[in-house]
């Protein structure tokens, strides 16, 4: 089997670069990308184990001595929490990016002759591979932020002065700061299909100012709202036409919301 140490070299600073950009814009830690390159030109020198015969176990110290020195020049050294994250998170996006590259080279290859940087000869994978790695790692960063979004979804459960009870996912958004300045009561805003079944709803209209609107909100009085087992009773129920129930979100609660849950 040939081996080409420069298409190798070449492959694994690729990575590397990739990996450790992915781990500062998911981390945000802001690195320079003079720092990063030289990081990756470190973790090239993995190329050398093939010239040494190391058993497995003094392979895995390698590569875990090799993460550690690429980090600390990435993004430096500042405390032992901050590289305990760094190297978890580069393990993590690796494992990531391995697995589907290893995937895709068992499907797209008749017959399998090792890890897709060994080739007897160059094939189009390599270039496949190229091209498709930044966009699986585009993908991880994507579905990051859309985590971090499903974990400001907060299940509820409203009781209105009907007596009947709903139980809702509301969005927590810091933006909602809608506040009756006549009761002082935050409003929470909820699509209407979903109090088209509440009997005996009397409405009320409350003023309301944002940065480009302004006008009449109509509200519902209600009992209280229950979110993570703390009862709130200052609370009015805003209506809106607009499409709230995007990702399985039935209202958007209020930024106080916050405030109530952390007391």
């Amino acid at each position: 089997m040939t081996i080409y140490l420069d298409a190798l070299f070449f492959l694994n600073f690729y990575f590397d670069f990739l990996l450790l950009l992915t781990l500062s814009v998911t981390l945000k830690r802001n690195a320079r990308i003079t720092r990063i390159t030289l990081s990756s030109l470190i973790g090239s020198l993995s190329i050398l184990v093939l010239f040494f015969p190391l058993n497995n176990f003094w392979l895995f110290i390698f590569k875990i001595v090799l993460a550690i020195i690429m980090n600390i020049v990435a993004f430096g050294l500042k405390d032992k929490k901050y590289t305990i994250e760094n190297i978890s998170y580069f393990y993590m996006i690796s494992t990531i990016l391995g697995g589907f590259l290893y995937y895709l080279n068992l499907s797209m290859n008749e017959q399998f002759n090792g890890f897709v940087f060994v080739y007897e000869d160059f094939s189009y994978n390599y270039a496949f591979l190229l091209i498709l790695s930044p966009l699986i790692l585009l993908l991880y960063i994507k579905q990051r932020k859309t985590f971090r979004e499903y974990q400001n979804i907060i299940p509820l459960e409203i009781k209105f002065k009907s007596g009947e009870i709903i139980k809702i996912n509301g969005f927590l958004d810091t933006g909602n700061r809608l506040i009756d300045p006549v009761s002082k009561k935050k409003i929470i805003l909820i699509n209407k299909k979903k109090i088209e079944h509440i009997k005996d709803k009397k409405y009320l209209y409350v003023p309301y100012n944002s940065l480009n609107h302004h006008g009449l909100i109509e509200c519902l009085r209600i009992e209280y709202i229950i979110i993570k087992d703390v009862k709130c009773k200052n609370y009015l129920i805003g209506i809106s036409t607009d499409n709230l129930l995007k990702n399985g979100i039935d209202c958007v609660l209020n930024a106080y919301c916050l405030e109530e849950i952390k007391c």
